[in-house]
């Protein structure tokens, strides 16, 4: 079983990659709306793989990915961004982050993600 967390506040924009993550049997979908629940559930789930798509906080994508693997390194992450892949690993370089994901990610995005997750494990 893949435990996989979401940290968005913005679930109703982004249906259709839930769904897309949601619908695959192996996988168990966690949703967050805070980042400042993150730290505590990553602790409490242990999650394969923590997505970090926005928070109401003025918390950044990239500094939520700091705490993340703070609590354990060895989690992945991926985070939806309007950056471009190369400003994306200028900022996150040296996080591990797994993928930049766009900032409307739908189905297709899922079962991309959720394989690239799948080849690494």
């Amino acid at each position: 079983m893949l435990d996989i967390l979401l940290v968005t506040a913005r679930r109703d924009g982004i249906d259709a990659f839930i769904e897309g993550l949601s619908s695959d049997p192996e996988v168990r979908l966690h949703l967050a709306s805070e980042g400042a629940e993150v730290p505590g559930l990553v602790r409490t789930l242990c999650p394969r793989l923590v997505i970090v798509d926005s928070t109401p906080e003025e918390v950044g994508s990239f500094e939520l990915v700091r705490q993340i693997i703070g609590v354990n390194a060895m989690v992945n992450t991926a985070v939806t961004s309007p950056l471009s892949e190369e400003e994306f690993h200028d900022r996150g370089e040296g996080l591990g982050i797994l993928g930049r994901l766009p900032m409307e990610p739908g189905g297709s995005d899922a079962k991309a993600l959720l394989q690239k997750l799948r080849d690494l494990l």
